[in-house]
């Protein structure tokens, strides 16, 4: 059973910084892709930052670029966003996602809010 738990979220001030996590387990092998959304209140789900496992190449939600930087650990099955100058246009809460090749399937976490206030 996968499993993505996220932590890292809360409160903080405009132009302040927080570092999400998301640890997967129950893993074996074969993830593709994985990368953060996030959701806003009244809003749709929207892609934040992707990391693709091959090749570690990235792309970034022409929001966020040059503020947010999305990294994984591979020995500990640890995704990463490191957000920067943060603004109240971030607030949400942020989901971390795997695709798996081998499942051909994708899996969620439970979701972390930020709240970020001016």
């Amino acid at each position: 059973q996968v499993q993505l738990a996220e932590s890292g979220g809360g409160s903080v001030q405009a132009g302040g910084s927080l570092r999400l996590s998301c640890e997967a387990s129950g893993l074996t092998s074969g993830i593709h892709t994985m990368s953060w959304h996030r959701q806003a209140a009244g809003k749709e789900r929207e892609m934040v930052a992707i990391i693709r496992v091959t090749g570690g190449t990235t792309d970034y939600n022409d929001s966020v670029k040059g503020r947010f930087t999305i990294s994984r650990d591979s020995a500990k099955n640890t995704l990463y966003l490191q957000m920067n100058s943060l603004k109240p246009a971030d607030t949400a809460v942020y989901y971390c996602n795997i695709y798996l090749y081998t499942k051909g399937r994708d899996y969620w976490g439970q979701g972390t809010q930020v709240t970020v206030y001016s």
